[in-house]
């Protein structure tokens, strides 16, 4: 049983993998010779699992582990964890983003007695709009999910064992890893570190990746949409309600005639198009139901090097 083990999702990260093994064992031979390096290859279509199998040769604490196909980082993160042997591990990025130079922080940290020690990063060196929508999806998922989740934090974090164990206990096919920590509870640290500039080059995590791992945090961790659609169902019966009795008020004690053909179709469009919105949020979380019975396993892993 290796004392550190790194768990690191690749996807088309053929420029840095190199940079990134040599890196990782410089700061781990720091801590201790002991160690072992998860790769776990996405599809990314590029030459990263060829790497790997290299890397695995030269050093055999180097492990890979290639999927079928695109799951997702998150499952790649779920595949190195449920491999990982180590008295502690550290889950990062492949992109260089953050930095292996801080490990020896994070371990140094979890010694003075905590399970779970996260890397809140500096100012992010991301492009603004990615760093906005960031942001915005963040302050949303803690209202959403009443998670006090720190938008500052990311994948990288080091873990003992034992929070690796429960975490591996948890097999939803929703997958936020960050969200996923945070329900568990444990007691946490921070240590600051630099949010270093991707050695990829363009970020792999598109604005759609983005936005629907964002919907799928939220409905993975909240019923809220739908309470709030409740609320907001009972508040356009209240004022519907009170308009009717207006009107009403109107025709009969001053005479006023019932009139506006035009204001009813429109007022019929718009509880048309509200009812079908909150069936449609209805209907995902009954699609994502309906994923979780299935029992399908959360990835399919084609090869590896061990």
């Amino acid at each position: 049983m290796p004392h550190l083990s790194v768990v690191v999702p690749v996807y088309k990260a053929e420029s840095c993998l190199t940079e990134l093994y040599r890196r990782l064992r410089d700061s781990l031979t720091k801590i201790s010779e002991d160690f072992e390096i998860i790769l776990v290859e996405d599809c990314g279509g590029d030459r990263s699992w060829d790497i790997i199998k290299e890397l695995a040769v030269k050093d055999r604490r180097v492990k890979g582990i290639r999927f079928t196909r695109n799951f997702g980082q998150h499952y790649g993160i779920t595949a190195g964890l449920d491999q990982a042997c180590g008295e502690w591990v550290v889950i990062m990025d492949c992109d260089l983003q953050d930095q292996p130079e801080e490990i020896p922080r994070l371990y140094a940290k979890a010694r003075e007695g905590y399970p779970a020690v996260l890397a809140r990063r500096g100012p992010r060196k991301d492009f603004f709009l990615k760093k906005m929508i960031s942001g915005l999806f963040y302050k949303l998922f803690r209202w959403l999910s009443g998670i006090d989740y720190d938008g500052r934090v990311g994948n990288f974090r080091i873990i003992s064992k034992e929070v690796v164990k429960n975490y591996r206990n948890m097999r939803e096919q929703l997958r936020f890893f960050g969200g996923l920590m945070s329900w568990m509870g444990y007691n946490t640290a921070f240590v600051d570190v630099e949010h270093a500039k991707s050695k990829i080059g363009k970020s792999t995590y598109s604005y759609r990746k983005l936005f629907r791992l964002a919907g799928d945090a939220v409905i993975a961790y909240s019923d809220k949409p739908l309470r709030v659609s409740v609320q907001v169902g009972f508040l356009i019966s209240t004022a519907a309600f009170i308009a009717g009795l207006y009107i009403l008020w109107r025709a009969f004690f001053l005479g006023v005639p019932v009139m506006g053909w035009t204001s009813l179709i429109v007022s019929l469009y718009f509880m048309s198009g509200l009812i079908i919105f909150i069936l449609g949020i209805i209907g995902i979380y009954l699609g994502k139901v309906f994923d979780e019975t299935k029992g399908r396993p959360l990835f399919v892993i084609l090869d590896r090097t061990w």
